[in-house]
């Protein structure tokens, strides 16, 4: 016997809002968070523009203190997750914390720190902060959000680059679906846009070095030039549809199958098989066909490597009928948090019956027979909507998410 996941909860913290609200307001205008960078001076890396979190409400969950106890990417992971619990109403009332887990995702972790104490070293190994392991590593997602809402359970984190998050939630899905947690607190967080994070992707001809935040970020394009950097976190309640009836919670949405595959092919070029057999894992999971599927929320990247083989996937797995949209158009590729985001994106997708717009594209590459949402987002009926990222490494994760019907 298996148990069936839904959502009861979601969190965000992005350069397009850091509350619900907020998020998806943007998202459904197509207002893009990028802009220039002010985290750093980063003239010299020849990349002018990322997406930023801006006015990210730190007094909310944190004091003082908690800066020097964690890195942003942290303070991102537990604000999302906070803010997903208090949505999904668990408490330990209605809620064992021995069966509350939590998978929390970063491709990175703390590079920033990495960055701080390397400079440091320099001046001698004494110089070192003694907090450099405990803020850096990256597991400490996973860490800080377990110790701030005393989960308990299940407890480990993704680190398969841009498909992190995803693999996250798509773990946490797995270990509800067999019983070994009756909730569990998933997603991803990130928070690389430094000097090391900006230089590092640009010199490996990654990033668009595009200055106008419109036309930075433009996926399936004709003239797309490269991804911009974003950070952020993007958080999941799961729950056993048996709890979360038990104790009477809202449910938001449901998921409903998973697939990860590696291509087994090259460091950071994809081969597309892998994707595509991802997508197929998750289809056939979910119990439906692929005529099934009304939306899809791309990877994406706004480079040529990674979409000609997604379109490609897309169109042998689905066909050119499901809507289909990169919302790293306006939140930016968040690298290990780009699937927690994406999954709320998704989430919120279903929840209004809404394929968000592809925002900043206006020409579709020759060969892209899939069907990108131009213009404007569609209001129309989506009843199953896949989330998907691909990592460096070769890692493929597809998630499968249905509306919730009340059934």
């Amino acid at each position: 016997m298996t148990n069936r996941v839904v959502i009861t909860g979601y969190g965000v913290v992005s350069a397009i809002g850091s509350n619900p609200e907020e998020f998806w307001g943007n998202l459904k205008a197509g207002k893009t968070g990028i802009g220039p960078i002010s985290h750093f001076d980063a003239t010299a890396t020849g990349i002018s523009v990322a997406a930023e979190v801006k006015d990210f409400p730190f007094d909310k969950y944190f004091e003082k203190k908690d800066a020097r106890r964690m890195d942003l990417f942290s303070q991102y992971a537990v604000h999302a997750s906070l803010d997903a619990m208090a949505m999904s109403g668990i408490t330990e009332e209605n809620t064992d914390y021995d069966r509350l887990g939590c998978i929390i995702a970063s491709g990175i972790g703390g590079l920033e720190q990495s960055q701080k104490n390397s400079q440091a070293l320099l001046k001698g190994p004494r110089k070192v902060s003694p907090m450099y392991v405990p803020l850096a590593i990256a597991n400490m997602g996973t860490g800080n959000v377990s110790l701030r809402t005393g989960a308990r359970g299940v407890s480990r984190a993704e680190v398969t680059a841009c498909a992190a998050g995803s693999n996250a939630i798509g773990s946490a899905f797995r270990e509800i679906k067999h019983g070994y947690a009756d909730a569990m607190i998933a997603g991803g967080a990130e928070a690389a846009i430094c000097e090391l994070g900006i230089a590092g992707f640009a010199n490996l001809t990654a990033l668009t070095k595009e200055t106008d935040p419109e036309k930075a970020c433009i996926p399936f394009d004709k003239n797309r030039s490269g991804f911009v950097m974003g950070e952020g976190a993007g958080v999941l309640i799961l729950e056993s549809l048996e709890h979360a009836q038990a104790r009477g919670a809202n449910i938001l949405a449901e998921i409903v199958g998973y697939g990860s595959t590696n291509d087994a092919y090259h460091m950071t070029t994809p081969s597309g098989i892998g994707a595509e057999k991802a997508m197929k894992l998750a289809i056939e999971e979910a119990g439906i066909t692929a005529e099934d599927i009304n939306y899809i929320n791309a990877h994406g990247t706004s480079t040529h490597a990674n979409e000609e083989t997604e379109a490609l996937a897309i169109h042998n797995v689905v066909g050119d009928k499901p809507y289909v949209s990169s919302t790293k158009a306006l939140h930016g590729h968040a690298l290990g948090a780009t699937g927690g985001i994406e999954a709320v994106a998704t989430v919120q997708a279903l929840m209004h019956q809404y394929a968000p717009v592809n925002a900043g594209t206006t020409e579709l590459d020759e060969g892209m027979t899939i069907n990108v949402v131009l213009g404007e987002g569609r209001e129309t009926e989506i009843n199953y909507a896949l989330s998907q990222d691909f990592g460096f490494g070769g890692h493929n994760a597809v998630l499968a998410f249905k509306k919730w019907d009340g059934k």
